[in-house]
């Protein structure tokens, strides 16, 4: 019911403002389970996705949109599950993929629409990046849903990281057929079948979105910026410093 008000208000607002364009709709199944595996762009991914679909999609979300105090914090926790978010505890890594799987299949074995991000976190430059095993492939492996690959377009233009208010321009969705990953059957502890199921979501999602791929994961490449950014700026830092030392003194 909650769902179901939010994305009334907020699809409609989202729809009619910025008017996404979607391609391949029909390749998301009326009914059953089935996994949506995107690129990730921008924070709004997550809402613009939904928007466009008549059935409700079950994404991820950091626990601490969940749990935090006062009434800001429960006025968040209320509109994150209003979009069909769950909250997952991140605090260590194996946790958090742990508990991703287990909501993942809980969902599906429900029979609905699963969306994961496979590149695990929001690309930093607008590239394509190494999709992550762990997470997609285990969930599609333990439960025989389809693999449904979905580019978005354009969303990192409308809100880059950082931008609060987002820019009023038109992105795009492109829904690609199903995957039926149920030949691996039985598999779903070999991390060989994981990384050769996740590469070729990888694949059909470069297609789509038409992204250059990166064959690094996103986190390392958000590091090694990070990294550079800090060199630059002490660099930066250091140059200032020696035009403003002190002058040498007059010669007397």
């Amino acid at each position: 019911m909650i769902y179901g008000a939010t994305k009334l208000v907020l699809g409609s607002t989202l729809k009619a403002a910025f008017r996404p364009w979607v391609e391949g709709l029909e390749n998301v199944p009326a009914t059953g389970p089935a996994i949506l595996a995107g690129n990730h762009l921008s924070f709004s991914d997550s809402f613009f996705l939904p928007a466009v679909l008549d059935r409700k999609v079950v994404f991820i979300a950091k626990d601490e949109y969940f749990t935090s105090p006062g009434v800001r914090g429960r006025l968040t926790a209320a509109f994150f599950k209003g979009i069909g978010q769950l909250p997952v505890d991140r605090s260590g890594a194996r946790g958090a993929g742990e508990a991703a799987v287990r909501a993942g299949v809980k969902v599906l074995e429900e029979g609905g629409l699963f969306g994961i991000y496979p590149e695990g976190t929001r690309s930093p430059d607008g590239r394509l990046y190494r999709g992550k095993p762990g997470g997609l492939a285990r969930i599609a492996l333990a439960t025989g849903a389809p693999v449904i690959p979905v580019a978005m377009i354009g969303t990192d233009k409308i809100q880059p990281p950082g931008r609060v208010v987002p820019k009023l321009m038109r992105p795009g969705i492109r829904i690609g057929r199903p995957l039926d990953f149920r030949r691996y059957e039985g598999m779903d502890q070999d991390r060989f079948i994981q990384r050769s199921l996740t590469d070729e979501v990888m694949y059909e999602l470069m297609k789509l979105s038409g992204q250059e791929y990166v064959d690094v994961y996103a986190t390392a490449a958000k590091r090694r910026i990070a990294e550079e950014a800090r060199r630059a700026a002490e660099a930066g830092g250091a140059a200032e410093a020696r035009e403003t030392g002190p002058s040498a003194p007059a010669a007397g």
